[in-house]
């Protein structure tokens, strides 16, 4: 019963500290893309302003399917959560260890698929348009990130997440072969799984007018824009957590939590310099990438399974 209520602690701690992160991080991303540009840009704390203003807002419903727009809005975040939720931070097996990389991958892929229910509920040309593109990047992005998880287990030995995101792949048995061409797929595929430049052509504002959430505003759009915040914190704790693992496995709680987070903190300076110094690639320049990134990761998936 102890143990119990001690893991349903540090899931609730996880979820806490994203949730309290993400709009700080996302402040982080406009200052420096603003300083990049030579600007003076909005304070840190701005995002926190703008998700208070939204749901704050009335909740119009001017989709086909209002219904479907509540659900998908709170679909998107909601599943973030969950991943936050069963995150082994520090070493720690959330959840009695009982949690597999399996689980992780489909939480992830439902949370694209909300995007896509977004699109389809909203119904406007744009709206189907941007979900369209959703579609075709989901097919091509997912299964990349699905090949490192499984790559790790077939390291480990075992589909545990604690397991696979605890450093016993990439620790002192040296780093295998098929993890550094992972490690470049995921580096080269990072701005695609948060949404940045210049792969954000899902939403791509300046072409297809924020595509799948045009048609949201209030309440709703503030649960989507959360959730993208959330998306960064969770994908560059990801990343880290599978080759960067190092001081974060042993040690007091609090401590892991600030090297984890400081290492969060470099990968979004990343992820900003490249969208703020990058211009937007055309829908079938991304796709072309994309199939280039997940042919290597499916080399890197045969040589492990050798070994390698």
């Amino acid at each position: 019963m102890q143990n119990a209520l001690q893991n349903l602690f540090l899931s609730l701690v996880n979820v806490a500290v994203v949730l309290a992160v993400a709009p700080f991080f996302e402040g982080i991303i406009r200052k420096l893309t603003a300083m990049v540009q030579s600007r003076q840009g909005p304070p840190v704390a701005q995002p926190y302003f703008d998700l208070l203003k939204l749901l704050g807002k009335e909740d119009i419903e001017s989709g086909e399917s209002p219904a479907m727009q509540r659900f998908s809005s709170y679909l998107s975040l909601a599943t973030l959560l969950v991943v936050a939720a069963i995150l082994p931070v520090g070493g720690r097996a959330v959840l009695g260890g009982s949690v597999d990389c399996i689980l992780l991958i489909y939480l992830l892929t439902l949370s694209g698929i909300a995007t896509l229910l977004a699109g389809l509920a909203a119904g406007s040309t744009y709206s189907l348009m941007g979900m369209s593109r959703e579609m075709m990047c989901m097919m091509l992005l997912e299964p990349l990130f699905a090949v490192a998880l499984l790559i790790g287990a077939l390291h480990t030995g075992s589909l545990r997440l604690d397991a696979i995101l605890n450093g016993s792949v990439y620790s002192s048995a040296g780093f295998p072969f098929s993890g550094y061409l992972m490690l470049g797929v995921m580096l080269f595929s990072l701005q695609a799984f948060v949404g940045r430049l210049p792969f954000d052509v899902t939403e791509a504002e300046t072409e297809i007018m924020e595509g799948p959430l045009m048609e949201y505003s209030g309440p709703k759009l503030a649960m989507f824009k959360y959730a993208r915040m959330a998306k960064l914190v969770i994908y560059c704790f990801l990343l880290v957590a599978l080759f960067a693992p190092w001081g974060c496995g042993s040690g007091d709680y609090l401590m892991n939590w600030l090297l984890l987070l400081a290492k969060v903190a470099v990968v979004v300076v990343l992820v900003t310099v490249v969208a703020a110094t990058h211009a937007r690639y055309r829908i079938d320049q991304v796709i072309r990438y994309y199939g280039i990134l997940l042919g290597i990761s499916l080399l890197a998936l045969g040589l492990a399974v050798f070994g390698y």
